[in-house]
């Protein structure tokens, strides 16, 4: 059986914000585990290949050659027409 302590922590901890409680379960379990700082930091590398060096070289940015924020929206809005139409 639980003792009062811990049903005090167990009803604190229902209380709290879902994203925290996902964070402290994902910390609380590297911090158990030998290699949790390595996969920490091959998380973090990860990441930062995925969203910088990909972005660069795979994701060109197709609006830098307009001038105006009118012809860009005129660009955005005739590429979304000529795809839904013919896909």
């Amino acid at each position: 059986m639980y003792h009062e302590l811990d049903r005090r922590k167990i009803r604190f901890m229902q209380k709290k914000w879902l994203p925290v409680r996902i964070f402290r379960f994902y910390l609380e379990g590297f911090r158990s585990m030998d290699l949790g700082r390595t996969l920490w930091a091959l998380i973090l590398i990860k990441l930062f290949i995925m969203f910088v060096i990909l972005k660069i070289f795979f994701f060109p940015r197709y609006l830098n050659q307009f001038d105006t924020r009118t012809e860009k929206e005129n660009y955005v809005s005739k590429e979304l027409i000529d795809r839904a139409l013919n896909p």
